[in-house]
């Protein structure tokens, strides 16, 4: 069985909880089976993505049961559409010119914390 997969960065403490934040709520119901693939842990894993490690770091990466990828928001939205009580958020980041501007904050925001957390030395 073909199942959702999400490739993240527990190594940035801002991209940890919310992640744990969002398995929680879609552990909680259990109707779409996920499984969290940590690339700090798990670095070797983004060869499945044919994407290097650091931008797997940066971005949250998504593979849906049929092999299709997405990216950052895109991701979100993915996620969103399938917990439950959730669902408007991701309508709301479909709509046109709200994606647009989700996409770029999302991406300012991602670089300016992969940025922090490299400063840091997170890894």
């Amino acid at each position: 069985m073909a199942t959702l997969k999400v490739f993240y960065n527990s190594a940035c403490p801002v991209c940890k909880a919310g992640i744990d934040g969002q398995r929680q709520r879609m552990q909680a119901d259990g109707s779409c089976p996920v499984e969290w693939i940590d690339v700090d842990q798990q670095p070797g894993a983004c060869a499945e993505l044919d994407t290097p490690l650091e931008q797997v770091r940066e971005r949250l990466y998504l593979k849906d049961e049929s092999g299709r990828i997405a990216i950052g928001v895109d991701a979100f939205a993915e996620l969103f559409q399938r917990t439950p009580g959730q669902q408007w958020l991701s309508r709301l980041l479909q709509i046109p010119g709200l994606q647009l501007l989700a996409r770029w904050s999302y991406n300012l925001l991602a670089r300016a914390l992969y940025r922090w957390n490299r400063w840091l030395k997170h890894w």
